[in-house]
Parts: structure tokens; sequence; C-alpha cells
């Protein structure tokens, strides 16, 4: 069965099992954004460290869409744990594992369980895009040029 956009416009994301015995990656509420994604095995993420922590998932992500894996607020503010390279992209060409690199910026070293609720994964619309070099760009909708950080006050 292909990955791709039902006449809705509904992206169908599927997944493949690679660890039979874990809860498939599901939204707990109607109205989430994002699919929840589980632990496949027990790891240690130490204090003011990373681990890479694979979730026994596979996915394929249709054509024009990407796959963001975004940290759960819960195990941030409970463990001050998130996820190192927020948003993780998720490319649509890609099969392998799903596998999400933890951040634990506590003072203690926390265990991840198997089948632990880890991170999210939001899938949002990527259409193609044409990347071209220029002289000059032209001017924004406004006047902010290349204001940046800072410029909008506090």
């Amino acid at each position: 069965m292909a990955a791709v956009s039902s006449p809705d416009r509904q992206p169908r994301v599927l997944f493949q099992r690679l660890d039979p015995d874990l809860p498939a990656p599901t939204r707990v509420r109607a109205g989430d954004a994002a699919a929840d994604l589980p632990a496949s095995e027990d790891t240690s993420v130490p204090a003011g460290g990373r681990a890479l922590v694979p979730t026994g998932f596979a996915v394929a992500i249709p054509a024009g869409w990407a796959g963001l894996i975004v940290p759960r607020s819960g195990m941030a503010l409970r463990d001050g744990v998130t996820v190192l390279n927020a948003p993780g992209l998720i490319d649509s060409g890609y099969r392998g594992e799903l596998q999400v690199i933890l951040h634990n910026t506590g003072a203690e070293d926390l265990l991840v369980t198997r089948g632990q609720r880890i991170a999210q994964l939001l899938v949002v619309e990527a259409p193609p895009l044409e990347f071209a070099v220029v002289d000059t760009l032209p001017p924004g909708p406004d006047d902010r040029g290349g204001q940046g950080f800072g410029s909008s006050g506090r």
C-alpha cells in the first residue's frame, strides 16, 4: 500500500512495525496534531548528556510532506528531557527506523523505559520549491529589511 494523500488532502502515513510488541504510534486525543512515538528499548540518558533511542517503527511519509520529530512537553517539564535536534526532520523518501536523539538537561541520569512515549511525529506539508540565487532580494511585505534578533522589542 502506497503512502498517498486521500482526496480530502489528509496524508496517509504508513508505519511498519519493527518490534511487534510495541503499541502503534497514535494521537492520544482526536484533535492532537502529532502521534506519540515509543522507545523500543530501555535507554539511560545521562545527566547533561544525550542518547539515541530507537522507536521500533519505520515510516512512509507521502511525497510533498515531511515528518518532524518534536519533544513531548511533559518530559521537558517533568524530567528536563528534550529532542536535541528539535525538530528532527524525516524526509518522505526515508524508510529506516525512526530514532530520537534525547538530551537530558537535568542533574540526574534518566532511564527511558521500553514502551515509554519519548517524542512526537508531526507531519507537515512540504511542497516542492525552486531555489534560485539572485544578486538582490525583492523587498519584503514590511520595512523589516535585515533587522533580526531583538528588532521587534521586548
